[in-house]
């Protein structure tokens, strides 16, 4: 995997300190001609590793003020599109992940048209338990379309992040995002892998994500545990990332 870039290490370690209370809620960072200074970068490097910081929940911003630290935990914006390996270690935890079952089946009408591909279509279909210092908290029950369905398929069983190794082999970037939210409960294949009750409430996230052409790549349904992790929307008057639609 590549190093990351100087901006991404300032910034995971300002996570860090925010994390472990180096810099607690309510607290202000140190200005960025400060951080610039602690960490031997130029401001232009600081500005994008706060930015991203902003972009996360984790501290806000003021004009003419310091920035101030909202939350201990990262949020992940509705305007973004980060995997969960992503997602994961910005928070400081560890992802894991293992197959549990793929083949190959015929698209349902519903996938096909998320797809874009022929009902009938061969489609590669994935279930997926996702772990974060590894407790299971994720299920995911993947659809591939055939074009990108083999470089999947050749993945290691335990791939930490799909969305990685898929640039990495071929260069697909995930660029485009939709995603359904709602809550379900817990069937038999989600209580013996997310180790709950059969009927648990379940945070339920249907996603369908495209290249940046508009290629449909996977659709989706992930079912996190209970307790596991939180959604935040933080929106104004100006901008406002989520609609409302009806079940």
């Amino acid at each position: 995997m590549p190093e990351p870039a100087r901006h991404e290490r300032i910034a995971d370690e300002l996570r860090r300190a925010i994390a472990d209370g180096r810099y607690p809620v309510g607290a202000t960072l140190p200005s960025e001609a400060e951080l610039a200074t602690a960490h031997g970068a130029s401001r232009g490097t600081v500005r994008q590793a706060v930015s991203a910081l902003l972009a996360e929940g984790l501290i806000g911003s003021r004009q003419g003020a310091r920035r101030v630290v909202l939350s201990t935990t990262p949020s992940q914006s509705f305007t973004e599109l980060r995997s969960f390996a992503q997602w994961a270690r910005a928070g400081g935890r560890t992802a894991g992940g293992l197959v549990l079952a793929s083949s190959w089946e015929s698209a349902r009408a519903e996938e096909a048209g998320l797809l874009q591909v022929r009902h009938g279509a061969p489609v590669l279909r994935v279930l997926r338990v996702r772990t974060l210092d590894e407790e299971p908290v994720l299920l995911e029950r993947t659809v591939y379309a055939e074009w990108i369905g083999t470089a999947v398929e050749a993945l290691p069983a335990d791939c930490e992040s799909v969305t990685q190794q898929l640039y990495d082999d071929t260069g697909l970037v995930f660029a485009h995002g939709e995603h359904h939210i709602d809550a379900v409960a817990a069937g038999t294949a989600d209580a013996e892998h997310l180790m709950v009750r059969r009927g648990s409430p379940l945070l339920r996230v249907r996603r369908t994500t495209t290249t940046a052409d508009g290629r449909p790549v996977e659709t989706s349904d992930d079912r996190y545990r209970p307790g596991s992790v939180v959604f935040t929307v933080r929106n104004s008057t100006q901008t406002n990332p989520l609609a409302r639609t009806r079940a």
